[in-house]
């Protein structure tokens, strides 16, 4: 069988019941967390003007806007608009293995079609569940090779969108096929437009509307070349620099992509740099450093020889996509928080100063296979003492382990941005602790009108 129609079989035979329950805990905490990103990103011009424009289009009233008290829009532009909200925070989750915010597409696309279906929390959780896997897979596929050749993680996060929306839509196992056939060939996104502007988050609605139209297309019997996964000239060849894609099916069932590398953002920003911050504000405290002292910053990464992004960030955008930024902030403030993302802390003149002592070293040659977005940083002292701290991995990673205690303290900090008042805040909390009992998915949506 092709990988497309083996994939698809799994993950519709696949039942609630299957799942383990931690699986079934981290699809909860990615509702949480994709909300709270939302609201924080519903503020945003980028979302603002996606949001207008699905209102002028208009349609069939099937799923809600969050945090909008508005009139019902059609299911796919919905989902669009709301991924929108959430990606435009920089303050989602990511994939560790392929940096890509599949949480925002899966619960964007999830909450929408649930709407329509009349699907219950427990079917939503095994759809983001399943998504998940279904996104991870293809996406460690195509590892490296999609990133080298500066094509954006939107392009596997679609796979998410589709098969959430078909397992909703109840979709057999052709019409799951043919949706995630559809997918492989849906998306466009290129890093460099993500990295230094707001198509990145542009490029989060498009997999989810697309990701929605793939499995409605299939629904009503579109057909597209089922191989196309792992044919000659295929997605894998294609993305993967000449992948063959047969990791894709290898092993169904037997590990969970949204356990062991799923990751939710504690902190905003890029996700590759929150380990950065940690590391430096545990190095600063360590040595109990002040910002007068630093002489010097220096990462050490596997596979990193230089420093990218914007050196000296100006907006949240730049402070996204900044290493230095992170590294700076880390050590000026010995911590790193929601309040970084402000403009008072984007242009704090005591973490401009040093962002100029940045510095690349070697990468690290011992435990270099820990090292899951994980980095060591150096402080040295203008009396010449060094301190170092090592972080594998952010907080927040799957590996880790991820406390509700610390998704709680989130979505308390971010929903009331949207604004929500302190009571829908702890309402709408609680409903999504318990969101595998949840009937009918209004019980929690009806919470995040402003």
């Amino acid at each position: 069988m092709t990988a497309a129609r083996t994939v698809a079989t799994f993950l519709t035979q696949a039942s609630f019941d299957d799942l383990p329950p931690q699986t079934i805990e981290h699809a909860a905490m990615l509702i949480a967390s994709t909300l709270a990103s939302a609201a924080w990103g519903s503020g945003l011009a980028s979302s603002g003007i996606i949001r207008t424009l699905a209102r002028e289009r208009g349609g069939r009233p099937d799923a809600s806007l969050w945090f909008d008290a508005g009139p019902k829009l059609p299911v796919a532009e919905a989902a669009q608009v709301n991924a929108v909200m959430s990606d435009a925070a920089a303050s989602d989750d990511s994939d560790l293995r392929n940096i890509v915010h599949a949480g925002t597409t899966l619960v964007a696309t999830a909450l929408a079609l649930a709407e329509r279906t009349g699907a219950s929390g427990a079917d939503v959780l095994a759809a983001i569940v399943l998504g998940y896997e279904a996104a991870g897979r293809i996406g460690e596929a195509v590892t490296p090779g999609l990133r080298k050749q500066g094509f954006h993680g939107c392009i596997v996060a679609i796979f998410g969108g589709a098969v959430a929306a078909s397992r909703l839509l109840g979709l057999d196992v052709d019409a799951m096929t043919q949706a995630i056939a559809l997918s492989a060939t849906s998306m466009g996104g290129l890093m460099a437009a993500a990295n230094t502007s707001v198509a990145r988050e542009y490029h989060a609605g498009l997999a989810a509307l697309l990701g929605v139209n793939a499995a409605l297309a299939a629904q009503r019997g579109y057909t597209a070349e089922e191989g196309i996964l792992d044919m000659r000239q295929g997605f894998c060849a294609v993305y993967g620099q000449g992948a063959d894609g047969a990791s894709i099916t290898r092993d169904l069932g037997q590990t969970w992509d949204i356990i062991t590398d799923m990751a939710i953002k504690l902190v905003p920003g890029g996700h590759p740099h929150h380990a950065l911050a940690e590391a430096a504000a545990q190095a600063a405290r360590a040595g109990n450093i002040t910002p007068e002292e630093v002489e010097s910053i220096t990462l050490s990464r596997p596979d990193v020889t230089t420093l990218s992004g914007p050196l000296h960030p100006t907006d949240l955008i730049d402070m996204a996509h900044s290493p230095a930024y992170f590294l700076a902030a880390g050590v000026a403030d010995r911590d790193f928080s929601w309040v970084h993302a402000t403009a008072a802390k984007i242009t704090d003149p005591v973490i401009h100063c040093l962002l100029d002592k940045v510095r690349v070293g070697a990468p690290p040659t011992s435990h270099v296979e820990q090292y899951r977005q994980g980095a060591t940083v150096t402080i040295r002292t203008t009396d010449g003492r060094t301190v170092s701290h090592t972080v594998y991995a952010p907080k927040g990673a799957g590996m880790r382990g991820i406390a509700w205690a610390d998704v709680d303290a989130k979505y308390r900090t971010l929903t009331p941005k949207a604004p929500l008042s302190n009571r829908q805040v702890e309402a709408s909390l609680q409903v999504i602790h318990d969101f595998r009992h949840v009937t009918q998915v209004a019980t929690l949506l009806d919470l995040l009108h402003g």
